[in-house]
């Protein structure tokens, strides 16, 4: 029998996968490393001693980013699987009490871009805990936290006049948005891409063009994101956006191309007067996420 058959296998250690699935997810040491509450040259280290111990090349490197060999990709669905179990089975002696169901509601574009991620981390730390999300226009989620059906929600509002419900987790700025190189903007009348009825955007977008008395028409009316999305990308029309839901195939357009500047407007998170504990531990994940959004944008 050949000779590695003969010793013990190493033990990965879950501090190194944490910081392989940073950079993993992040797709830069130098990100991947303040995620870890670590310096570049402690990430560069660690994946070089896991290479080595694997005895394989995880990351292709080139001047900008890294990504994944196949070699890596395998090992990312086993580093998931670990930390998972690892904090599934701490949890269960450092939280026993912390399990349950806490019912969330998200406005579709939250929903779409944010809770993925929050609601990933936030099950690997507490998987004693379930969240029931259910999604929906910031108007009806209103209602529903006052009929207490939901124990939390996260809620887009404008910031004139200034609310008072909940707290602020989140501001930026609602921007149009059209295709990269595309024409859409130039058309007359104006195609936009809205919500329905109760939508602050809406609202917004509506209430600036009238003001300028720039002709529009609503071209695609729908609550989902990515139907919005699909329509800009298409150059099929322009809409109301949040800055950072603008990826590479789109543009910020303003009075450059005629069109009136928008608000900022706030995410808040609205909680039920009664939280559970482990409704608590979902709020507080959510500031945590928030927290670190508002860093990398600072």
């Amino acid at each position: 029998m050949n000779a590695p058959f003969r010793h013990s296998l190493p033990l990965l250690d879950n501090d190194v996968l944490r910081t392989f699935v940073a950079i993993a997810e992040t797709g830069n040491f130098s990100t991947a490393a303040e995620a870890v509450l670590r310096t570049p040259s402690a990430v560069s280290m660690q994946i070089k001693k896991l290479e080595e111990q694997l005895r394989t090349t995880l990351f292709l490197r080139d001047a900008r980013s890294v990504s994944l060999t196949q070699h890596g990709e395998m090992l990312l669905s086993y580093a998931r699987r670990m930390i998972a179990l690892s904090n599934e089975a701490v949890s269960r002696f450092v939280m026993p009490e912390l399990s349950g169901v806490v019912r969330l509601g998200a406005a579709d574009d939250i929903a779409e871009r944010l809770l993925p991620t929050i609601l990933r981390d936030f099950g690997a730390t507490f998987p004693g805990i379930m969240v029931d999300v259910t999604v929906d226009m910031s108007s009806n989620l209103r209602r529903r936290m006052e009929e207490q059906r939901l124990d939390l929600a996260l809620i887009n509002c404008a910031m004139r006049p200034s609310p008072t419900e909940g707290e602020v987790v989140f501001r930026e700025n609602l921007v149009w948005a059209g295709a990269k190189c595309g024409t859409a903007h130039l058309r007359d009348p104006l195609p936009i891409s809205i919500w329905e009825d109760g939508c602050i955007w809406r609202h917004e977008a509506v209430t600036r063009l009238e003001a300028v008395k720039r002709p529009y028409r609503i071209a695609y009316l729908s609550a989902n994101t990515m139907a919005q999305r699909a329509a800009v990308v298409s150059d099929l029309a322009i809409a109301p956006f949040p800055r950072s839901y603008l990826g590479e195939d789109m543009v910020v357009l303003g009075p450059k191309e005629g069109l009136p500047e928008l608000i900022a407007f706030d995410i808040r998170l609205v909680t039920a007067p009664n939280l559970s504990v482990p409704g608590k531990a979902v709020a507080e994940s959510i500031r945590e996420a928030y927290g670190e959004m508002q860093r990398a944008a600072a």
